[in-house]
């Protein structure tokens, strides 16, 4: 009865509101994250290319960089209406949008990631007898992780954010929970989904992070002997 009282109370913190709707909340949430997962794996898959050719032919560049600028500033709202005509009231049309939001970030931050190895190292791949394929995967893209797990880290979180706009047309995830919730003024119903979509976007920043530093173990040690010079340097 106790714990009851909080939803007859409509308030914004509510235990009850969690026990009771636990299924629905799981679903949600793993909807959320299925759109997330699909809308940047498959953006990553389309930005990659693009990145390459962009590099490779220099007039490829502007337009690339420019189309994808362009398609970042049209409004969520705008831009799912728009695609429904072509793939109607479907999940695709959230993750056609995301992808589209996603190319400007990830196909700037590969372009830097790459424009950032150091000559040396791509002279000295050469010199060891490595082709353009090789060089691209053994030397260039490892050396790029670092900026491509930027453009990755913010591509994600927001994707996160962007998924709950497709509650317009009931395929946001947790975003579907907060508009019905801010539809009946279910306080819980909103405060929880909300809580869990920042919490997914936090855990998704979390563990891309703990991916790049476990891609890029040379970095860790390019640190700490930074530290053991400055630390000699300070005694002396």
């Amino acid at each position: 009865m106790a714990g009851q009282n909080c939803l007859i109370a409509n308030d914004w913190i509510c235990g009850e509101y969690v026990r009771t709707r636990g299924q629905e909340l799981t679903d949600a949430t793993l909807q959320h994250v299925g759109i997330t997962f699909a809308s940047v794996a498959i953006g990553l898959l389309v930005a990659f290319p693009l990145a390459l050719l962009a590099r490779r032919w220099r007039g490829f560049a502007g337009p690339v960089l420019g189309a994808t600028t362009i398609l970042y500033t049209v409004p969520s709202l705008a831009m799912f209406s728009l695609l429904v005509p072509v793939f109607g009231l479907s999940a695709a049309v959230v993750v056609t949008g995301l992808v589209l939001y996603s190319l400007t970030i990830l196909v700037r931050n590969i372009l830097a990631g790459l424009a950032a190895v150091p000559e040396e190292a791509r002279e000295a791949a050469r010199g060891m007898g490595y082709g353009p394929v090789r060089l691209l995967f053994g030397v260039e893209l490892p050396l790029a992780v670092p900026a491509l797990m930027a453009g990755l880290r913010i591509a994600t979180v927001s994707t996160v954010s962007l998924t709950t706009v497709g509650a317009i047309i009931g395929y946001g995830g947790l975003g579907n929970l907060i508009y019905e919730g801010m539809r009946s003024y279910f306080k819980a119903q909103v405060l929880t989904a909300s809580v869990l979509c920042v919490a997914l976007a936090v855990l998704a920043d979390v563990g891309l992070l703990g991916v790049q530093r476990l891609l890029t173990p040379w970095a860790r040690s390019g640190r700490r002997v930074k530290k053991r010079v400055l630390a000699k340097e300070a005694v002396a």
